[in-house]
C-alpha cells in the first residue's frame, strides 16, 4: 500500500508539470481520470480545507457519500488529526487517526488548481504491528539465549580453574544441558518457519483418535495422572504426525504450570462442525487478555514461572501452525471450575463418522 502511495504521487506530479489540454479537445480531469481509482486513499482540498473530492479508496475508507462533498475534512472523516497534517504543512509523515484507531502516511502535494492540496494517504497500520511483532520477537530471542549462553559460558570459566574430577563431572553435565536447550531452541525455530512459510507438507493418512491420544499421553511422566474422554472408534483423515505433536505440546504445557497431584484432562467431542479435542491443566489460568497473544512466539504471560517450569515460549506457537497446516483451529478459555483448557478444532470434513 506504501508503494501504492508513492506511484499515485509520482503519477500525479508529472501529469502536473506535463498536462496540457490541446485546442478543441474537452478539458481533462485529472483527478477524475488518474486518481478515482489508484489502489491508495487520495482526497482534493480547496483553499478553505474543504473536501471537494475523493477517490473510491478514499471514500470506502472514511464512509464519504458523494453527495456530502463539499464538507469539511473533520465533518467527512471524523479525523482531527488530519486538520493538524494540513495546518504544518510537512510535504510526508504519519499521524493517528484517534476515531478509527489505525495510522496513516500522508503526503501533501499542489492541486490541478491554485490553492487546492491534494492529500495522499496510506494506511501503516499492519506495517507498524508487523515491526513491533518484530522487534518484540528479536527483544525475546535475545533473552531466551542469553541465559543458556552466560551459564555456558560461566562453567566452562569453572572448568578452566582445574577443578577436582566430581565438580568437572557436574560443569561437564551443565553444558551438555544448555547445549540441549540450546539446540531445542534452535529446532523450534526451524520447524516454526518452514510452517510459516508453507513449505512444510501435509501427509494424511486415516487413523484412530483414541489410539493417537493414547500414545500421546504416554509420553508423559508415569507419575502425571491423565484423565482422557473420547468417543470409541472415532476415526480422521488429516496429518497425524502434526496433529500428535500439537496435543503432545498442549500436555506437556499443562504438565509445566499445574501441580504435581493434579490430573490434566483430555477431552474428545464430536460436533457438528467436526471434532474438539481439549486439553484442560488445573494450574492459575491465563487472564483473558493474554489469550488472543499466548500463541505468539516467545510470548509469556509469566516470565519466570516459565522460566522456573523449563518452558521458552515456543510450543503453543508451534502447535497452532501445526494445525492450521491441515485446516484445523487452535484457541484457549478459562475453565469455570478453574485451570486452562486449550482446544484443538479439527473440521468435520477431516473426520469420518
Amino acid at each position: 500500500m506504501v508503494a501504492a502511495h508513492i506511484l499515485a504521487t509520482v503519477i500525479w506530479e508529472r501529469w502536473r508539470r506535463s498536462a496540457r489540454a490541446e485546442p478543441g479537445l474537452p478539458a481533462l480531469k485529472p483527478f477524475e481520470d488518474l486518481i478515482e481509482e489508484a489502489p491508495v486513499m487520495a482526497l482534493l482540498l480547496d483553499r478553505d480545507q474543504r473536501i471537494i473530492a475523493a477517490n473510491q479508496a478514499a471514500r470506502a475508507y472514511f464512509d464519504i457519500s458523494l453527495t456530502t462533498l463539499p464538507a469539511t475534512l473533520v465533518e467527512a472523516t471524523l479525523e482531527g488529526n488530519l486538520i493538524n497534517v494540513l495546518r504544518a504543512g510537512t510535504p510526508e509523515g504519519e499521524t493517528q487517526l484517534v476515531h478509527r484507531r489505525r495510522s496513516v502516511r500522508t503526503k501533501l502535494i499542489p492541486g490541478p488548481q491554485p490553492g487546492e492540496t491534494l492529500m495522499f494517504l496510506a494506511d501503516t497500520t499492519q506495517v507498524r504491528a508487523l515491526e513491533r511483532v518484530r522487534q518484540e520477537f528479536v527483544s525475546n530471542l535475545v533473552h531466551e539465549l542469553k541465559t543458556p549462553l552466560t551459564s555456558l559460558r560461566l562453567t566452562a570459566e569453572s572448568l578452566l580453574g582445574n577443578p577436582s574430577a566430581t565438580d568437572r563431572t557436574r560443569f561437564a553435565e551443565r553444558i551438555v544441558k544448555e547445549a540441549d536447550l540450546l539446540s531445542r531452541i534452535v529446532d523450534n525455530l526451524r520447524q516454526l518457519a518452514e510452517l510459516e512459510s508453507g513449505a512444510m507438507a501435509v501427509d494424511v493418512s486415516t487413523f484412530d483418535l483414541a489410539e493417537l491420544i493414547h500414545e500421546t499421553r504416554a509420553r508423559l511422566s508415569p507419575d502425571r495422572r491423565v484423565e482422557v474422554q473420547n468417543p470409541d472408534g472415532l476415526a480422521l483423515t488429516t496429518d497425524r504426525a502434526k496433529l500428535a505433536q500439537a496435543i503432545r505440546n498442549l500436555l506437556d504445557n499443562a504438565a509445566k504450570f499445574s501441580p504435581a497431584e493434579s490430573p490434566i484432562e483430555i477431552q474428545a467431542r464430536i460436533l457438528e462442525a467436526g471434532v474438539e479435542i481439549s486439553v484442560r491443566d488445573h494450574g492459575p489460568g491465563i487472564s483473558p487478555e493474554h489469550w488472543a497473544r499466548v500463541f505468539e512466539r516467545f510470548y509469556k504471560v509469566d516470565r519466570a514461572r516459565s522460566r522456573e517450569a523449563g518452558g521458552f515460549g515456543l510450543g503453543l506457537a508451534i502447535s497452532k501452525h501445526l494445525v492450521q497446516a491441515f485446516g484445523g483451529a487452535i484457541s484457549t478459555r478459562a475453565d469455570p471450575g478453574g485451570g486452562q483448557v486449550f482446544t484443538i478444532s479439527v473440521p468435520a470434513a477431516l473426520t469420518n463418522r
